[in-house]
């Protein structure tokens, strides 16, 4: 995006962007762009925060109205007040226990599959409360996109239930659900964790996670370079992966 903004540019328009990581910016040298210090995926901090939001928007928007250049790269001031942990909030008691990635696999499936089926309530009140969710991209019940995923983790290549959907699409949309039904299910109640709270619960103390992290390994090693491009980039976030040896 730093690379179209000089192209726009040169054409008489002008343009401000948003800066999720400053050393890229730093090398692509836009025009004009506002450095946040926020998660990647929230440009503009915390959800459902609009005067935040505004703030943060408006910050970029004045770049437009500077005279110096022809790169400009401000720091936006302020932190995701989201960022700081809600010490009122507990971690949601699950099937998973310390070790859990040492387990095998069928072991492993059988206690994600257990563990979605007891967030259920959960991610109802979730859903309740916000009256939206987004569960849903696979296009299968969780409890079927829960077996969908444990069938993967066991070692499996189940076919797609979905026509035009190949299997290994399919399994990234599953996990996708997967996530986001744990986390929203988490996410429940009055507190407001912030999200390293919530992923360090998934990815630390569920079945899901440790299924997760287990699916990711042996989707690396696949045949299948769809699977492994999968396995690589979208099952497991990379300040997650777990290192090995």
């Amino acid at each position: 995006m730093g690379a179209l903004g000089h192209y726009l540019e040169e054409e008489g328009i002008a343009t401000v962007g948003i800066s999720l990581i400053r050393p890229q910016t730093e090398n692509t040298k836009p025009p004009r762009a506002l450095w946040v210090p926020f998660e990647l995926g929230r440009p503009f901090g915390p959800p459902n925060n609009a005067g935040f939001q505004r703030g943060v928007l408006l910050a970029a928007l004045r770049l437009l109205e500077r005279e110096t250049g022809p790169v400009i790269i401000e720091d936006f001031a302020e932190d995701d007040p989201r960022a700081q942990p809600d010490p009122a909030w507990h971690a949601l008691a699950t099937s998973s226990a310390a070790g859990d990635h040492a387990m095998d696999a069928d072991a492993q499936a059988r206690r994600l599959e257990a563990e979605i089926a007891g967030l259920e309530d959960a991610h109802r009140r979730w859903v309740e409360q916000r009256g939206r969710t987004t569960v849903g991209v696979s296009g299968l019940a969780i409890s079927d996109t829960g077996h969908y995923v444990a069938e993967w983790v066991r070692g499996h290549s189940p076919p797609s239930p979905r026509e035009g959907y190949s299997a290994p699409l399919l399994m990234r949309f599953a996990v996708d659900d997967v996530k986001a039904y744990c986390l929203e299910a988490a996410a429940a109640g009055t507190a407001r964790p912030s999200s390293r709270q919530l992923g360090d619960w998934l990815w630390n103390e569920t079945a899901a996670g440790a299924a997760l992290h287990a699916l990711r390994e042996t989707c690396l090693a696949s045949d299948d370079e769809r699977v492994k491009l999968i396995a690589g980039n979208f099952i497991v976030p990379a300040a997650r992966v777990r290192t090995t040896g």
